[in-house]
């Protein structure tokens, strides 16, 4: 194509896509719905736009319409059926739509949950966001059903391969949810010395408040805050000397 041409052509093309920025903008403030009626107004017109058909379907999730996002991602696997992320986003939402319904149309849904997050972790070997779906999915489910520990531990090893630090965050949660606290707090406390974030000592922190252990939970909360110096920390200390007293 000449160039002349081609630069003519070339806004046309530009102005199909959707300003994915603005969206994300806002999401961040919380303004789904004026983001759901762009999003809809963009794709009457270039409704093959991929990615406003994504940000349609997180629009619609933010808002709990959950029909309408499965609806959504349900077409971007259609469309590309090896994008491991529609496959976990669609699991996400069809697993959403499951705690609002019956638990007997519950149990129609959850097969396709867990087949769903399945495919996202075939498809993408490092997709950490799948596997953490499938240590809450199967902790989550009824052994009778298929979950329980064992299930869990095998995309929890999973993840510790891709980082040390979900894979100690996600066995924490594992033992915690299986009553195991001393394994629990032992992986916690793994996760803390490999990653040291704020997320690894709030997890420790929210299991010994879990456990009636405010005393640990203030210890926990000062290592974070001489670490971090995040005065949002120090509330909480203050707010957990108080209710002892």
């Amino acid at each position: 194509m000449p160039r002349i041409l081609f630069l003519l052509f070339f806004p046309i093309l530009a102005m199909a896509q959707v300003d994915a920025n603005s969206i994300q903008d806002l999401f961040n403030q919380e303004k789904f719905i004026e983001a759901e009626t762009i999003l809809k107004s963009h794709l009457k017109q270039y409704p093959n736009d991929v990615e406003a058909v994504e940000l349609l379907g997180d629009a619609y999730g933010h808002q709990k319409k959950w029909d309408e996002a499965i609806e959504s991602y349900q077409s971007l696997i259609d469309f590309d059926h090896k994008n491991a992320n529609f496959h976990y986003k669609y699991g996400g939402v069809l697993g959403m739509k499951a705690l609002s319904v019956s638990k007997v149309r519950a149990l129609t849904l959850i097969g396709d949950v867990e087949e769903a997050f399945i495919k996202a972790a075939e498809l993408d070997a490092n997709h950490i966001d799948a596997r953490w779906a499938l240590v809450e999915y199967y902790m989550k489910l009824p052994g009778f059903l298929g979950g329980g520990v064992s299930s869990a531990l095998l995309y929890a090893n999973q993840l510790e391969m891709l980082s040390k630090v979900d894979g100690y965050l996600a066995k924490g949660f594992i033992y915690e949810s299986d009553k195991e606290p001393e394994l629990a707090e032992n992986y916690y406390k793994m996760a803390i010395t490999e990653g040291g974030s704020l997320v690894c000592y709030d997890k420790l922190t929210k299991f010994y408040i879990a456990q009636d252990e405010p005393e640990k939970a203030i210890l926990n909360l000062k290592a974070a805050y001489e670490k971090h110096q995040d005065s949002d920390l120090l509330i909480q200390i203050r707010d957990l000397e108080n209710d002892k007293q």
